[in-house]
């Protein structure tokens, strides 16, 4: 028996081969699996006998360095641990060996109080793994569940989980099943924020170890988090990216008789209600949603890029529950439910840029679809001459309204009519935000931040207005109309008809026949569009932001929300995303410099409506 131990282990010992950044990942006998992200100062053990339901695996799994297996396959992964450690001492110096443990579930009734929160945590005597258990238990302390704080007692250290452990530096927890339900199953969202908690101070205390070891801690402990992205979780991220891209919903949810349906209803007397035309939908929304949901995104592997898959894939569920619902009763609450409603904050700043802003004219000379056109592709050819994979393609189309960007496509519709001072503000947001922000989300490598993360379009419209307003291009009339799109908005969801709508526009706040017509058939589309008052909403939030110092440099790297500010930080320190390729090429310019210079603290729409 010692015999073919002694050769097993030879054998492993040769199969280990770490790449040259230290990265590994090797199965062996049925379940055992090693993964090391890189060279890193820690490796965590777990072995379960049933995986499913176990927060140590699933804490393990989502680790960037770890060992797992099975209880008869003992001997496979004492083989594997003792032929690992030499490797990554040898690079490490000392590695904190950290075994997880699932505590017991006690049989309960369904009314019995909850199990306590309560982690056991032991380390080994050396200072460096006392140091690793203090850092543990202070995060740890930090961790809410469930309006339940955790509690970190520490133990006599037991018997390792393999005896090729002896004589390392270890740290042992045993996690309790708080997760689980009284029939044994589990809560799923408990379980991913429990998950997430323990995720975080494992980082902690492995970022302690290092700094005792080598006296230089790393500045964030989450830089110790997965530098790479495993293969099954970039094909989920390229399925859902498929599916994303399968349907284009702007244009869905869109006329196509725009310009006809105003001319009618202005030749009518402005009464009844306009009809308006769609495009056949060239998906099955219930179909693409059972392609939805077979993505399996347990194979992430990543608790945080598995959180902002799963938000994306609610919103393509909304999206197509939409499309579903096109032009029918249901569709105005769907919209509410994805884009929500107007705040009574956001309506009183829009009621106040009506009733101040008075509109002028427009200086230049009107200027056309290939006028824009030609416009679009010098400014596209500025950015591709910076980097060759900034490639949208612009085109003139018939079947469109306005100017509207779509992934990597840019449309000008034919009938198009600008004034000629209006052109660059409008490619600064089109091109320099919307177009831009897709070209940097390609190059990160997960197409998911080219798709744009969920409720990524309010700060994306914002930056677009706030591209507007930094090249001087902001004007009154452009101003009032992203209010007067709130205040129809705001009346749509309460129920106004297209006509009461259209009159308010007209009657009360004074818009021309052609603008009151086009903002209400935006807010009115497909049964009802929630999404335009998002512009003046996301505008207000970036003008906000700068006034407080905050930097926008995270929100050119991809299409991505305000609220994932902190997850963007984490993912950069990790590697896993880096600095954008593209810049918005406005602000290298000394005024738009100039004027954002000029925010001051204060409410952000006084300095708004001050520096106009």
């Amino acid at each position: 028996m010692k015999a073919r131990q002694d050769l097993r282990l030879a054998e492993v010992s040769d199969e280990l081969r770490f790449g040259p950044n230290g990265e590994l990942r090797e199965s062996f006998a049925k379940s055992g699996r090693i993964h090391v992200d890189r060279w890193l100062p820690f490796l965590v053990l777990h072995r379960s006998a049933s995986p499913a339901g176990s927060i140590g695996r699933l804490v393990a799994v989502n680790s960037p360095a770890y060992l797992i297996w099975s209880p008869e396959d003992d001997e496979e992964a004492k083989a594997t641990l003792a032929a690992a450690l030499p490797q990554l001492a040898e690079r490490q110096g000392r590695v904190l060996l950290i075994e997880l443990a699932d505590g017991e579930l006690e049989p309960r009734a369904r009314d019995a109080p909850e199990p306590p929160f309560i982690i056991e945590a032991a380390a080994s005597g050396s200072k460096a793994a006392r140091a690793a258990l203090d850092a543990f238990r202070k995060s740890a302390g930090k961790i809410r569940i469930d309006l339940r704080k955790a509690r970190v007692f520490e133990a006599a250290p037991g018997e390792p989980l393999l005896d090729g452990e002896m004589g390392q530096d270890r740290l042992s927890l045993t996690l309790p099943p708080i997760h689980r339900n009284p029939d044994g199953g589990v809560y799923p969202q408990l379980t991913h924020d429990l998950a997430a908690g323990l995720i975080d101070s494992l980082l902690s205390a492995g970022a302690a170890f290092a700094g005792a070891v080598s006296g230089r801690a790393p500045p964030y402990h989450r830089a110790l988090g997965r530098s790479a992205v495993v293969a099954a979780a970039l094909k989920v991220d390229r399925k859902l990216d498929s599916i994303a891209r399968s349907f284009d919903f702007l244009l869905s949810v869109s006329p196509i008789n725009t310009a006809q349906a105003k001319a009618r209803f202005i030749e009518a007397g402005e009464q009844g209600e306009p009809e308006f035309r769609y495009r056949p939908l060239a998906i099955d929304p219930d179909a693409v949603k059972r392609e939805l949901y077979a993505i399996d995104l347990a194979m992430v592997e990543d608790l945080l890029l598995e959180r902002l898959l799963s938000e994306k894939r609610r919103e393509i569920d909304m999206q197509l529950t939409m499309l579903a619902t096109r032009n029918t009763r249901s569709f105005r609450p769907a919209s509410m439910l994805l884009y929500g409603v107007v705040t009574p904050q956001l309506l009183a700043d829009a009621l106040k840029i009506l009733e101040t802003v008075r509109p002028k004219p427009e200086p230049g000379a009107p200027l056309g679809a290939g006028d824009v056109e030609s416009a679009a592709l010098r400014l596209v050819d500025h950015y591709r001459a910076l980097d060759e994979r900034f490639a949208p393609v612009v085109e003139v189309r018939d079947d469109v309204s306005g100017l509207l960007v779509s992934s990597d496509k840019f449309m000008i519709a034919s009938d198009t009519v600008i004034a000629a001072s209006r052109l660059d503000p409008l490619l600064a947001h089109e091109v320099s935000v919307h177009l831009l922000t897709y070209f940097n989300g390609t190059a990160q490598g997960l197409r998911i931040f080219r798709t744009g993360l969920a409720r990524y379009e309010g700060i994306q419209e914002g930056l677009g207005v706030f591209a507007e307003w930094a090249v001087g291009g902001l004007t009154p009339a452009r101003l009032r109309l992203l209010a007067g799109r709130v205040v129809a908005v705001d009346a749509m969801i309460g129920g106004a008809a297209f006509v009461d709508v259209y009159r308010r526009l007209r009657d009360d706040f004074g818009f021309g026949k052609g603008t009151a017509f086009d903002i209400s058939a935006r807010v009115f589309r497909s049964g009802g569009l929630a999404k335009d008052a998002i512009y003046l909403e996301g505008f207000l939030a970036v003008i906000e932001r700068l006034a407080t110092g905050a930097s926008l440099e995270a929100f050119w790297l991809g299409k991505i929300a305000s609220e994932h500010a902190n997850a963007i930080e984490e993912l950069l320190a990790r590697g896993l995303l880096h600095a954008p390729v593209f810049v918005p090429e406005f602000l290298d310019r000394e005024d738009a410099g100039a004027r954002i210079a000029s925010l001051r603290s204060g409410n952000a729409l006084e300095r708004l409506l001050a520096l106009e």
